[in-house]
């Protein structure tokens, strides 16, 4: 007897081999294991050096930019940032311009500790570039481009 709600087995595979979602969220989650590995000496996440880095300019960010940049909402930007302003990496601060607003700057403890990280990042990437190699990297990051 058959059952109209079953879904057959071959659509199980074939999401399992088809399904870009699947696919780079699998990749996405090993490459942060990889970076969070390499990036433990310097005390940081990869995600916490994407941040400090999205930090890393001449004026002060607005808190909708770096969400903007990092593809987060805010409230999660704001519970990320929360430890690096402990630890006085970050500094938040009213936005002059809009009250309601917040601006956030890298003090010079986060430039400091980026500049030590640097190094531990750029041999994770050359890591992970190499599995895949140089023009793969630069399609690989095309088609993610394209797909954000």
């Amino acid at each position: 007897m058959s059952n109209r709600n079953e879904l057959p087995l071959a659509l199980t595979h074939e999401i399992r081999d088809a399904c870009l979602c699947l696919h780079a969220q699998r990749a996405a989650r090993t490459l942060a294991r990889r970076y969070d590995e390499a990036l433990r000496p310097a005390g940081l996440t990869n995600g916490q050096f994407s941040l400090l880095m999205s930090l890393h300019r001449k004026e002060a960010a607005s808190m909708g930019s770096v969400a903007a940049l990092l593809a987060m909402d805010r409230t999660t930007l704001t519970a990320n940032l929360k430890p690096l302003v402990r630890r006085g990496l970050v500094k938040m601060a009213v936005n002059a311009a809009d009250r309601r607003g917040r601006v956030l700057t890298l003090t010079a403890a986060g430039r400091r500790l980026l500049a030590a990280a640097l190094p531990l990042w750029r041999r994770a990437q050359a890591a992970s570039e190499r599995l895949i190699g140089d023009s793969g990297a630069d399609r690989l990051r095309a088609g993610l481009l394209a797909l954000s």
